[in-house]
């Protein structure tokens, strides 16, 4: 470099640096500025709260806020529905009123209220009338020796005369010593004068005497419905009290659906109240009958439910015109909104239902070796129906197990979203079981939401061992993969399949053990705080709500939970002892463990 370069090369550096310099002054006076506006706001922020005590002080070393920008609140103050102050215990004791209660916390956690990411309350709600018959640690029932015991029971005391339908649900072939569905001989013997109809834990499969086969007029000559089978006794056609899928109806239909308005209202309060005593402050109805969408919304209209209820009809099942009268709403009305559209397309891994892109290592009884499932529905009806969603902004929940039903589901909505002005659509894929890896990169570039099933390492881990094999068994549910791709994704435990227990959820998140003791996948496993994010932050954000739920944090809506002990401290296995001690929903006390 020449001396007339340097030279102008300096001068330009230094016109460069005296440029940066006035920048830098005018953004630190900017930045005074603001800082003098914000603590003026804050000041009469704090003002007018002192004129207003809080309802509610919560002081402790274990408040847990999944705020990223509280990382360790020492205290939180409610008023009302809010959260009007998080921070240091000498400042917000200033809040503190005549009437304030005080809690001191303790050992004891404060965590943001539980969001349950998939359920299905209306279907929780009428099993609180039926015979339990899931196995431990759920249920007594062991043997089909069990069920029959439990369903005579059953019937004596609830005085069910002949004739009259009997329900029970929660039945695992998986689990049962005999290894096998019940038939319906074998339920024959509980009754021939009752119909009886036994709902698969899965929920796509039922179990049923000769009775309800008669009542539903299925026989040896009825043909398997599309989507759905009647299985056979081997070597014929005649049914042997087995069905899946869409062939259920004819005996679920009646059972499940329409209840008279008081009833259902009742059912549905003491079902929330189960809920309030696992820590869930919003629930989910996913496929919700249009019936109990109205029942509930009339319902809301007079009384306020205790906690916030999201419903999600099946698409499917609306007419032209059906979605656009369903009033699909982000607001909340007497605590009930309905939160979009479901769809389904496959079955259950448990019930050997799911749709696989590769045969299953072990089918269903009398299976062929190819046996890969098959959808609920072709991408013929699916695509159309999905793109129209997309294209009107309303919020989709697609029930998706298999690797092939997975992949429907990403084929589907690729071809609606136009990759180049992306709507924030947070489409859901619930249950997202055999997603791929190949898949996961397909759902980040899409926008597309996992919501995981993630109890099923421990109550189905040991089965999916013999139905997938291995390598596909050990990445179901794949947490820590998804996390280190920076996606978004919830976990849910699928009621009524399993009880709403969220801290037992977030137990198998982190541990992956099967009932065996085997760690299915310990790559897979996630940290307390990723399981707790999952059922909190995370599930505020596939609700579109994560501006005023998910965090402790100023503002938000008063969701709280107290648990026994802090579920990031303590050691993993440690985190299924956890109880839960109060539950506030809207800032009111909705739940006292006794």
């Amino acid at each position: 470099m020449n001396p007339g370069d340097f030279s102008r090369s300096y001068y330009r550096s230094s016109a460069c640096i005296k440029n940066v310099c006035r920048a830098l002054r005018l953004l630190l006076l900017s930045c005074f500025a603001l800082a003098l506006i914000a603590c003026s706001a804050t000041h009469d922020a704090l003002s007018s709260q002192a004129l207003k005590p809080a309802d509610t002080i919560f002081i402790g070393k274990h408040i847990v806020s999944v705020d990223e920008d509280l990382p360790n609140p020492e205290a939180v103050a409610v008023r009302g529905e809010k959260i009007i102050a998080v921070g240091s215990a000498k400042a917000i004791m200033k809040q503190r009123g005549v009437k304030t209660r005080v809690v001191q916390l303790g050992s004891k956690a404060l965590v943001p209220g539980f969001i349950d990411a998939h359920g299905h309350l209306g279907l929780y709600s009428r099993f609180i009338d039926f015979a339990n018959l899931s196995s431990p640690p759920v249920g007594p029932v062991s043997s089909i020796n069990d069920m029959r015991a439990v369903l005579a029971a059953h019937i004596k005391q609830r005085t069910i005369e002949p004739g009259n339908w009997v329900m029970g649900y929660g039945y695992d072939d998986s689990l049962l010593q005999e290894k096998r569905h019940p038939t319906r001989y074998d339920l024959d013997k509980i009754s021939t004068e009752h119909p009886i109809v036994l709902m698969h834990v899965s929920g796509h499969l039922v179990a049923v005497n000769s009775k309800a086969l008669a009542l539903s007029d299925v026989s040896a000559t009825t043909e398997n419905p599309p989507g759905g089978v009647i299985r056979r006794f081997a070597g014929g056609t005649e049914p042997n009290g087995v069905v899946e899928e869409v062939a259920i109806y004819p005996f679920v239909i009646e059972q499940l659906g329409e209840v008279a308005p008081d009833k259902l209202n009742a059912l549905v309060s003491k079902a929330l109240d189960v809920y309030a005593s696992y820590g869930i402050t919003t629930v989910q109805d996913g496929a919700a009958s249009l019936t109990d969408i109205n029942v509930m919304r009339a319902n809301a209209a007079n009384k306020e439910y205790p906690l916030d209820i999201v419903a999600y009809p099946v698409g499917t099942m609306l007419g032209e015109q059906g979605v656009a009268d369903l009033g699909v709403s982000q607001q909340y009305r007497g605590g009930f909104r309905v939160g979009g559209i479901k769809l389904m397309l496959d079955g259950s891994p448990q019930g050997r239902t799911a749709f696989l892109s590769r045969p299953y290592k072990e089918g269903p009884p009398g299976a062929a070796a190819d046996y890969r499932a098959y959808p609920s529905m072709p991408a013929e009806t699916f695509n159309p129906i999905v793109e129209k969603l997309l294209d009107t902004g309303v919020p989709t929940i697609v029930h998706a197990n298999g690797d092939a039903a997975i992949e429907m589901m990403i084929d589907g909505v690729a071809a609606a979203i136009n990759a180049e002005n992306m709507p924030d659509h947070r489409s859901v894929i619930i249950h997202a079981q055999l997603m791929r890896e190949d898949q996961l990169h397909r759902v980040k570039a899409l926008g597309l939401m996992p919501s995981y099933y993630a109890v099923h390492p421990f109550f189905w881990g040991d089965w999916h061992r013999k139905s997938f094999g291995d390598e596909r068994a050990s990445f179901i549910s794949p947490l820590a993969r998804t996390t280190e791709l920076g996606i978004p994704f919830t976990i849910h435990n699928d009621t009524p399949v399993v009880p709403p227990d969220m801290i037992r959820l977030m137990w198998i998140a982190v541990n992956r053990e099967t009932r065996s003791g085997y760690v299915l996948g310990p790559d897979q496993r996630v940290g307390a705080e990723h399981a707790l994010h999952a059922i909190t932050q995370a599930a505020a954000y596939q609700y579109f709500e994560e501006q005023y739920k998910g965090s402790i944090t100023l503002g938000k809506q008063a969701d709280l939970v107290i648990l026994s002990s802090n579920p990031v401290a303590v050691a993993p296995d440690e985190i299924k002892s956890i109880q839960v001690v109060e539950t506030f929903a809207r800032g009111r006390s909705v739940y006292q463990r006794p």
